[in-house]
Order: structure tokens, then sequence, then C-alpha cells
């Protein structure tokens, strides 16, 4: 059991990620004095009003939350999944030190999403990093990192089953390591930095003019729970889950995103060959051979 000796934590959190790790410290009785978090996440409000915790809801920016951290001391802030940028009020606000935990192998792909945009680039493997937080986003000295094998047929959604297990472990691990002093900083390689932007669900727009493989990853990145990958057929959005890549001899002549086949299968040519549509969100809608998706 912690005792009132042991270092403090304010803890800034969103989403059902963000609850699972609050969840994790509060099961090990580790010492969370409060909670800043976003409106939209209900399920992290009430745990914390549960659990005895102030909590600071909305926007912290421009010194809104100056009050709350000057009433709430604490010694190491840990940041996960949280839906707003700090600034320097924030990050100096724990006497050791403030970490955020990132859904990449940083240097790599910092910014939003990462692990999305790793499986529509083709990756074979993704991660997660704790890291020091700084004024630059997902800059700071690396303090843990753990690796999570991409597949040919991952999806983003599996992704984030298995952050549901990483990211709690990994925050515990990281204050056990402030703890007792065997934290280790790790400057990030600058020159091995690339960074991607938050997506939209209108990013999804497939190009079935690329290649099998790149429509592919396209779909099963963005796969359910996200948005999803779509294509436009007769005004409808249809939002595709999972394609295959096919062997299917193709007239040059047919446009790409031309319906080859329907039954067994449902095939749409691409720039390379074709792909089968194995798996939509509104089946309901039908196709015939000569449609073309996206026209």
């Amino acid at each position: 059991m912690m005792n009132e000796e042991k270092m403090t934590i304010g803890l800034m959190v969103s989403g059902n990620l963000g609850l699972l790790c609050l969840q994790e410290l509060i099961r090990n009785e580790m010492p969370v004095v409060c909670v800043f978090t976003d409106r939209g996440s209900s399920s992290i409000i009430d745990y914390a009003k549960k659990s005895n915790l102030n909590c600071f809801v909305g926007n912290p920016r421009n010194g809104k939350a100056l009050a709350f951290i000057g009433n709430h001391p604490i010694d190491v802030l840990l940041s996960v999944n949280y839906l707003f940028l700090v600034e320097e009020d924030i990050i100096q606000w724990p006497k050791v030190i403030a970490i955020n935990f990132h859904g990449s192998l940083l240097p790599k792909y910092r910014g939003r999403t990462p692990h999305v945009w790793a499986i529509i680039n083709g990756e074979n493997k993704c991660g997660v990093t704790g890291h020091v937080m700084v004024k630059d986003c997902d800059a700071g000295d690396i303090v843990i990192q753990k690796q999570i094998e991409i597949d040919e047929n991952t999806t983003g959604g599996q992704i984030l089953e298995k952050f549901n297990v990483v990211y709690p472990e990994m925050v515990k691990e990281v204050y056990l390591m402030v703890l007792n002093n065997t934290l280790t900083l790790v400057p990030q390689d600058e020159s091995e930095v690339s960074y991607f932007e938050k997506r939209t669900p209108d990013d999804g727009l497939i190009q079935w003019e690329w290649d099998m493989q790149k429509i592919k990853n396209w779909v099963r990145a963005q796969a359910y729970p996200y948005p999803g990958a779509f294509t436009i057929f007769n005004g409808n959005r249809v939002v595709i889950d999972r394609v295959e890549m096919v062997s299917f001899n193709c007239k040059e002549e047919y446009p790409n995103g031309y319906i080859l086949e329907t039954n067994p299968r449902l095939m749409v040519k691409v720039s390379d060959g074709a792909v089968e549509l194995v798996k939509l969100r509104n089946p309901e809608l039908r196709f015939k051979v000569g449609d073309v998706l996206g026209a």
C-alpha cells in the first residue's frame, strides 16, 4: 500500500484509454490527487467523483487552470490520451517531472493518431513512448518505450485493444521508476523525426487508382471503431471495414473503381489488379457488374 510519503500524482486523461489508466493507478493505491479531463469524457468525470478526486473539466489553456493547479500541488504529472495541448503553466506544475504517453515509437510519428498512420504507411511495428513533456509537441526526452508488432492484417482497432493493456502497465511502471529514482532520460534523435496531422472522418476517402496494398492498408487502418475508409456510390457514402487483394484479369479499358463481380465476391478494379470488398457497414446497398465506385 502507498503511504503519505509517496510522490503525489496529477493525471491528465481523456477517453476510454485515459479511464483505464486512472483505474489502474487507483486500483494499485497510487496517490492520485487530482484529474484533468475534457467535457466529453463523462466516464472519467464520474469515476473521479466516485474516487473523491478533484477534477478540472475543460480546456486548461490561457491560464484557465491556474487556480486549480495552485490549490493542488503535485510531484508527478502523467498525461494519457489527453485531448488538449498544454502550456508552460501545466508543464511546470509538478515538482519533479511531467510525462506524456504517446502512441508511437518516437521520434517517428509525432502528432495525432500515429498508429493509424503507421498502418496506412505499411509499417510492421508501432508502439508507445513515455516522454518528458516540453513545449514542443512530442519532443521531450524518452523515458520508456514499448514496441507493438503490426502484421499484414492488423487493424487500427486491434492496436487500440493492445494499447488498452500496454498503456496502464506503462503508466504504473513509469511512476514507480520516478519514485525509485531509476528513470533514465534519452534525448530524441531529431534526424529521425516524422510528424503526421490529425485525421477527420472526411479524410477516409479511397482513391481507386491506388494499388491493392495501399488500399488494403488504408481500409484496415481506419476500420471499426474508427469512422472508416469509404467510397461514394449513387450519392451514398459506402464505409468499408475490410478488403482483400485478389488475382483477377481485368480489362485495361475498365476504369478504376469498376465492379468486376458481385457474386460470390464483390470485386473492384484498382490500378494493379482487384480488391474484394469483404465487409461493408451498409450491406443493404446493391451493386451490379459495371457500376463504378467513386464516380
